[in-house]
């Protein structure tokens, strides 16, 4: 079983669209593991590795507004592979890619915050 730490499938699900994938909604598994919860964990690693900090194993001493910069984070990164899964239920693949898009640029301001320097003394202080 996966463990994730910065967010919920839930949160991810939400973002993905009501034209997920039902069977990702209905919990599909890879292996014995949850795919949602999966994809959340590859991008808690993805998001770590960004940064070069390790989030996830000093999470508990992390104050609340970084804890939400990280659960948008990665919710948009899991919710961009539910996407890319299964692109069936969109209206169109244009649809999909612009869901995709938002997402992205969303993540990758996140992670751009949580990288700052300037950002560090308020991200490991406050």
């Amino acid at each position: 079983m996966v463990t994730t730490t910065f967010c919920t499938s839930g949160a991810a699900l939400i973002k993905a669209g009501a034209g997920r994938s039902a069977g990702i909604s209905g919990g599909i598994l890879i292996g014995t593991d949850n795919a949602v919860e999966m994809w959340i964990t590859q991008a808690e690693g993805v998001i770590n590795t960004a940064c070069r900090y390790n989030f996830t194993d000093n999470y508990a001493s992390l104050n609340n507004d970084v804890k939400k910069i990280l659960e948008d984070a990665a919710s948009n990164l899991a919710a961009i592979y539910a996407i890319c899964y299964d692109m069936s239920g969109y209206t169109s693949r244009v649809e999909a890619e612009d869901m995709i898009n938002v997402l992205r640029d969303a993540a990758l301001r996140d992670i751009s915050i949580l990288r700052d320097k300037k950002s560090q003394d308020f991200i490991n202080g406050a």
